[in-house]
């Protein structure tokens, strides 16, 4: 239960922050909106695609030096 309130609430804010933005930089209310729909979404993709990747990746740390290995 608390993951879905928590991923909902994250979905408002990542709405609000990417309309605001857009809505500043165009001055358009529209495009603002678009873009905030469009965003999230193409942002959602590429964090599956990002997480498939960094399941491929071995990560570990010897003598204070980070080593990252592709397995």
């Amino acid at each position: 239960m608390k993951t879905s309130i928590k991923t909902t609430t994250f979905a408002i804010t990542h709405f609000t922050v990417a309309f605001t933005v857009a809505w500043f930089l165009t001055g358009n209310f529209v495009i603002g909106g678009l873009i905030a729909l469009v965003e999230p979404a193409i942002n959602t993709v590429a964090y599956v695609i990002h997480e498939k990747l960094w399941q491929h990746i071995d990560v570990s740390v010897k003598d204070h030096r980070l080593f990252l290995k592709i397995v």
